[in-house]
């Protein structure tokens, strides 16, 4: 049976071991850079500034979501972004990722957010169609822009 619950402290080193296992599954092993350090202070430390459920089974994490708010600007309120939603790959099948989105709804929901919203990799086919048949669209007509590297940092110095 799938319990979901609010992310603890002590949850930090299988939420970074399933990052990593995300990265591995998205074709980029060597790209975490994070740290536990930096992942707990980013949950847990004096201003946090992402969230994070687990979905356990048997008292075992098979699952992440992990979160913040952003804002829409038309609508005048907040909405979730979700960074990763990660299921072991033994778990699937189980209703772990359908019981993470479903609660990450209700918060939604429960809070008068606008929405939820996230990427998913082209190439992700089985990704896809488990959101679409959870009724998620894709976003036509836009496109993701990321500032990184050399050009943040010029960017960053222009005056």
């Amino acid at each position: 049976m799938t319990t979901i619950r609010e992310a603890r402290p002590a949850d930090v080193p299988v939420i970074l071991q399933l990052i990593h296992d995300l990265a591995l599954y998205e074709r980029e092993p060597d790209a975490v850079k994070n740290t536990a350090e930096s992942l707990r202070n980013a949950l847990f430390g004096e201003r946090p500034s992402i969230f994070a459920h687990v979905a356990e089974d048997h008292h075992q994490v098979q699952g992440f979501a992990l979160w913040f708010l952003n804002y829409s600007t038309w609508e005048g309120v907040n909405g979730i972004y979700l960074e990763d939603l990660y299921v072991r790959p033994e778990a699937r099948g189980a209703g772990h990722g359908k019981a993470l989105l479903a609660n990450l709804a209700r918060i939604a929901a429960d809070r008068g957010y606008a929405r939820v919203e996230w990427s998913v990799l082209d190439w992700n086919g089985p990704s896809i169609r488990f959101y679409e048949s959870l009724g998620a669209r894709p976003q036509s007509g836009w496109s993701t822009f990321r500032l990184t590297g050399d050009a943040l940092a010029e960017v960053a110095a222009l005056r």
